[in-house]
């Protein structure tokens, strides 16, 4: 396409999708939830076409010598479809949050006042590598009652194309407004910028991906933005800690899937524990291929280990790679935390309540932990059924995005004849 075709098509989509937002608000919880036990079957039936198109992009994403780490991103296998259908049936489960009252009041003139859910009104996700998302995003913003504009990434475009297809045929078959979800196929970047640019067709963007897409996505949106982070995540491991439940929690947040936002990229230990903890944990670590980096502390335990830079403290690697730090005491770690962390999740391993108080209060975050691992930050995990990513910003919402984070307030308000004076 030509810039100008372009433009044209995102801006038909888009007004499109903000044309439906009438009818999707005034869906009732039935309709909705036929859509989703509609669309949780046919993933299933269609788990051969997804996984055909998802190898496909795949192959094309190893040729182009991308990432093993991103590349476990992009899969669906039979396990992540059926765990797509069962989130499916699992939002249809939750409450329908759309007219409930938040709460009510009657003023000494009679004026009756309720303060009511309601749906955004039409979303814009922009996101990368996980096709997974297309599905997400769909069946919480059906049940919220919104229409949703996608543009998935160029890595998975089959793969993306053939979910949206099924999610048009869900549509249709509960009777429900096609218009509602829209994708952008283009592959062209310029498109996301055309997006950005539909204030009056979108009535908020959400960026999910790399640090690089939110950073460009909040620089340049006219539209207002749900920031989604990276998760440069930490598990501190204080003085009182149970050694053996802090090697556990630390190999489970950093290995068991090192390529997600909720997996840690940074250890820090007491420096009443290191002589205790720092070898074997670095044992552990490396039996799992994991890269050691560290502060010249330690630096003195384990010598193979590579030199942290101050770029390191701040970086998501999405990798098997760990930095380490040895820290005075709780304070400094609270304090490196706050400097260097993305306010997604942080862990404390400890046996001192008044530590673990202090921690819980005092770290900057949307998701803090006390002897538990940092992968539990997911909207699935929540209980939310699903997610459309983590805000860790501070405004509307914080943490896992579930149903409730897709709406916003409407005052509604009975008289019988008052006026003011």
């Amino acid at each position: 396409m030509e810039t100008g075709e372009i433009k044209e098509y995102v801006e038909k989509l888009c007004r499109e999708g903000k044309e439906s937002t009438y009818n999707i608000a005034s869906l009732d919880t039935n309709t909705k939830n036929n859509f989703l036990n509609i669309l949780s079957k046919k993933l299933i039936e269609s788990e051969k076409n997804i996984i055909s198109a998802n190898a496909s992009d795949i192959e094309a994403a190893r040729q182009r010598g991308i990432s093993s780490s991103l590349i476990d991103r992009m899969l669906l296998d039979h396990k992540r479809i059926v765990q797509m259908a069962e989130g499916c049936k699992k939002v249809s489960y939750l409450p329908d949050p759309i007219g409930s009252v938040i709460f009510g009041v009657k003023r000494p003139n009679g004026l009756e006042i309720y303060c009511k859910r309601v749906p955004l009104g039409c979303i814009g996700v922009i996101y990368e590598a996980r096709p997974n998302v297309t599905i997400e995003i769909t069946t919480l913003a059906i049940k919220s009652g919104n229409a949703v504009i996608l543009k998935g990434g160029s890595e998975v475009i089959s793969t993306n194309k053939v979910l949206v297809e099924l999610i048009k045929e869900s549509l249709k078959e509960a009777e429900i407004d096609e218009r509602a979800v829209q994708f952008i196929e283009t592959t062209d970047r310029s498109a996301v910028d055309v997006l950005l640019k539909q204030r009056g067709f979108i009535d908020v963007i959400i960026p999910r991906g790399s640090e690089g897409l939110i950073k460009h996505v909040v620089e340049n949106s006219y539209i207002p933005v749900i920031e989604t982070g990276i998760g440069n995540c930490h598990l501190y491991i204080d003085e009182s800690a149970n050694v053996e439940m802090a090697l556990k929690i630390a190999i489970n947040a950093k290995t068991q899937r090192p390529s997600v936002c909720n997996s840690i990229e940074k250890v820090l230990i007491h420096k009443n524990i290191a002589s205790n903890i720092l070898v074997p944990l670095v044992m552990e670590f490396k039996k799992r291929d994991v890269q050691i980096r560290g502060c010249q502390q330690t630096l003195k335990y384990v010598k193979d280990a590579i030199l942290a830079t101050e770029e390191d403290w701040y970086k998501e690697y999405h990798d098997l790679i760990v930095a380490i730090k040895i820290v005075k005491d709780l304070r400094e770690a609270i304090s490196h935390i706050n400097k260097y962390g993305s306010k997604h999740s942080e862990a404390i391993v400890s046996e001192n309540y008044s530590s673990i108080r202090r921690f819980l209060r005092d770290v900057d975050a949307s998701a803090v932990y006390a002897n538990a691992s940092t992968r539990f930050t997911d909207g699935g995990e929540f209980g939310f059924g699903a997610e459309v990513g983590i805000s860790t910003q501070k405004l509307h919402v914080r943490g896992p995005m579930g149903l409730e984070a897709l709406t916003t307030m409407k005052y509604v308000i009975f008289g019988n004849g008052q006026i003011r004076t």
